[in-house]
């Protein structure tokens, strides 16, 4: 039971040293050897729970993919109508990023090195359109699409998750400055969605 126990303290940490690598350097750039060092142990040490790096990179993903189901299952456990619902998500999806690195490290693989087993927006996509098909249109506007709605929610997690990945990297943002207010892509997120509101319900 000890051994079983440190082993799985053992793969923990690699797991969390692969996802640091992966999100700052890429999966190209990574290192096994900066993992090892990262997790302590040596690099046949980490062979040993994980035979390649392709190996490493999808339990990092498998990890990431669980957390994003996870949200997706919470987000979805409420009553809320269902434009109130799809904004839920969207910014439950966005503190997720912004407080799980392992998550932040997925997304960057998934895009990188797709294997055929989905994609980032995959995970969650999906559940925005059945909340908005079981609500068969209900609280949106009489020329506003369903699709067009999912759309929207793709293309803004997808301009949080390139904010928030500049910001992360010191990199310059696409509207310089300094972020206003509450400086969360969370923030960003629910004042973006506050703009958008009234031109998707009924009024």
């Amino acid at each position: 039971m000890v051994k079983q126990e440190r082993a799985a303290r053992t793969r923990e940490a690699l797991v969390r040293a692969a996802a640091h690598e992966f999100e700052h350097t890429g999966y190209e750039g990574t290192s096994l050897t900066r993992v090892a060092g990262a997790a302590g142990i040596s690099v046949g040490a980490l062979t040993f729970h994980f035979s390649s790096k392709a190996g490493l990179a999808q339990a990092v993903r498998t990890r990431g993919d669980a957390a994003v189901r996870a949200c997706v299952a919470e987000a979805g456990a409420g009553t809320e109508p269902a434009l109130d619902s799809v904004v839920a998500l969207t910014l439950a999806l966005a503190r997720l990023l912004e407080e799980d690195e392992v998550v932040r490290a997925a997304v960057r693989l998934w895009r990188e090195v797709p294997d055929g087993d989905g994609t980032w927006s995959g995970l969650w996509l999906p559940a925005v359109a059945e909340t908005l098909d079981r609500a068969g249109g209900a609280g949106l506007g009489a020329d506003v699409a369903e699709h067009d709605v999912v759309l929207l929610a793709e293309y803004l997690l997808a301009g949080a998750e390139s904010r928030l990945r500049e910001r992360l990297h010191g990199l310059p943002t696409a509207g310089g400055g300094e972020d206003e207010g509450d400086g969360s892509v969370e923030g960003h997120l629910s004042r973006l969605w506050a703009l958008v509101l009234p031109g998707l319900s009924k009024h």
